[in-house]
């Protein structure tokens, strides 16, 4: 038995979660900490490189010994999930071995650079597949059994890399084109998901990993401290979808694109009226105004 359980009734008893990329840092920080809350959950990891290549089945083998689980509350999933047979082939997985299915954490991808004029087409297929395609994928199959719980929950993977220009980096292009596409996912779920009780959130994490290039474990930005984020999302104490969770150094903010306030759309933006590209460069700094 596994020492590490809260004594009071635990936060997701009964509940079975599906945790991708779950191998090492974030992903298995993650499993831990829904583990220690009662869940009987379910890890996958290819056990790629930096650059999403290649395959290592030892890599989710060690996450299984390592991680602190009671007899039949962990299943290891090794493979990669660039295909629809692949995610619902990792559902499925879940229904047999554990009957249901109450959250999907989509924690997989890889961070690698290549510049636009080096673009290549096998490096930008392997970001939208584990970003864009494995989500979609994942949730699609994952939706009839969902639609089943008592309290649904989606978690995806977004990046302030992405979503904030002063933060991006020369050579990520293809990274953040998949972290952006998670949130437009993000969006289109929580609102498919209402009538269900579905609830689809993103966290956007920072933690010193591999991915940083981090052998040792960190003095600061440490995985364990996104995790609290990611456990809130996936409980019952989560009543809030459609918003993005920044976690970074054990500090947590939710944010989420929201309409300037009056707007009737598509056809009143409430905002500066152009009629030519004069008008349009002349009230530029107007128009940048939030």
């Amino acid at each position: 038995m596994s020492n590490t359980k809260p004594l009071t009734d635990m936060l997701l008893k009964d509940k079975v979660a599906i945790i991708t990329g779950a191998g090492q840092g974030l992903g298995r920080a993650y499993a831990q900490s829904l583990l220690d809350n009662g869940a009987r959950v379910v890890i996958s990891d290819a056990g790629t490189n930096r650059s999403g290549e290649g395959a290592a089945e030892d890599v989710i083998a060690d996450a299984a010994r390592t991680l602190c689980a009671d007899k039949g509350q962990l299943l290891s999933h090794s493979g990669r999930l660039d295909s629809e047979e692949a995610c619902r082939e990792l559902i499925e997985l879940a229904i047999t071995r554990l009957g249901k299915l109450d959250i999907l954490i989509h924690n997989a991808g890889w961070v690698d650079y290549q510049l636009i004029e080096d673009q290549d087409k096998e490096f930008l297929e392997r970001a939208i597949s584990i970003s864009l395609r494995a989500p979609i994928w994942l949730s699609k199959y994952a939706w009839p059994y969902l639609k089943r719980s008592s309290s649904p929950r989606i978690v995806l993977n977004t990046s302030d890399r992405a979503m904030f220009q002063h933060y991006a980096q020369p050579g990520l292009v293809a990274y953040a084109a998949g972290k952006m596409a998670q949130i437009g996912v993000m969006n289109a779920l929580s609102l498919e998901g209402e009538q269900h009780g579905i609830l689809v959130n993103a966290v956007s994490p920072v933690a010193r990993t591999r991915m940083w290039g981090t052998t040792q474990p960190p003095a600061d930005l440490k995985p364990e401290w996104v995790a609290p984020g990611v456990l809130y999302l996936s409980s019952p104490l989560c009543q809030d979808t459609g918003y993005i969770l920044r976690a970074s150094n054990g500090q947590f903010t939710a944010t989420r694109f929201c309409e300037n306030p009056g707007v009737v759309y598509p056809t009143d933006l409430k905002r500066v009226e152009c009629e030519s590209v004069t008008d349009v460069a002349r009230l530029w700094q107007q128009i940048k105004e939030v």
